[in-house]
């Protein structure tokens, strides 16, 4: 089998890539890159690395030809067009390359009434390879729990959790486990379904007076649930123009569009995804 990662510089496919690695050989691999010197590592590994753009057709054609499996991970921009635009040529080139099997990350943020910036890109997304002639097979993500990480130190500054959620909760999955599921995936024939959505959660959701009492255990500090509104998350997160995309995702939360639980990360990998509280402990400890 022949592999083709997009986005294998990025967090979630340099993590696929590291774990695809463990199940077959490296040189089976191709990393897709934006910038090839970014991938030292990748190719020290044994993978072969090639770049590619997005808006560039030949270089997917190049990318793509003759894999048997197309792990596309989608690039990082914050609205929907330009990811459908990059889809679409995703697409176009893996017919021309005749890609065998496309593997496609999608996000529980897909329902047709979700008001994420995102939304109509991951609700386009499966209704489009439906659509295509090649098999194919996507794992929705639940919210990374990672940034809860770094974020703890502001939350107990601020004593609150401040997400603009009202009484809804949030599913989480971490990138190390979304990771290891799609590189099992990927490397196992039955796993691999044309036309199986998978969802990746942990076992449980958590409201934000639980999520607050898991990051108060976790920190040993006193946080508590204070939320403030979208507009005012907006402000305050705006950093690389980001603030609109991350409220309009809590306006989601807040209309109960990202509670989802999944058993489907236990069918994939034979054992519960690593719980919140545990997650936390090791990598705020580790911190």
């Amino acid at each position: 089998m022949k592999y083709i990662i997009t986005g294998a510089t990025g967090h979630l496919g340099s993590h696929i890539f590291n774990d695809l690695i463990k199940l077959v050989p490296a040189s089976s691999i191709t990393v897709g890159v934006h910038t090839v010197s970014k991938a030292d590592k990748l190719a020290q590994a044994g993978a072969e690395v090639i770049g590619i753009d997005f808006y560039n057709e030949d270089t997917l054609i190049k990318a793509f030809q003759d894999k048997d499996v197309l792990i596309y991970v989608p690039s990082k921009s914050h609205d929907s067009y330009s990811r459908i635009t990059e889809l679409e040529n995703v697409l176009q080139a893996a017919k021309k390359a005749s890609v065998g099997h496309i593997l496609a990350m999608g996000f529980i943020a897909d329902q047709v009434n979700n008001p994420f910036d995102l939304s109509a890109f991951y609700g386009y997304l499966p209704r489009r390879l439906a659509e295509t002639e090649i098999p194919y097979t996507i794992i929705r993500n639940a919210l990374y729990a990672d940034p809860l990480v770094p974020y703890l130190p502001e939350l107990i500054e601020r004593k609150n959790v401040i997400y603009p959620m009202k009484d809804q909760a949030l599913s989480f999955i971490s990138l190390d486990d979304s990771s290891k599921a799609f590189a099992k995936v990927a490397a196992t024939e039955s796993l691999l379904k044309n036309g199986r959505i998978y969802t990746l959660t942990q076992s449980r959701n958590y409201t934000m007076p639980e999520l607050a009492e898991v990051l108060s255990e976790v920190s040993g500090a006193e946080i508590g649930y204070q939320p403030v509104t979208l507009d005012e998350f907006a402000a305050i997160y705006n950093e690389g123009n980001e603030g609109h995309m991350l409220s309009s995702m809590y306006k989601a939360g807040g209309m109960g569009l990202l509670n989802t639980i999944s058993s489907d990360y236990e069918e994939i990998m034979g054992h519960p995804a690593t719980d919140l509280k545990k997650f936390l402990q090791t990598n705020y400890q580790n911190n």
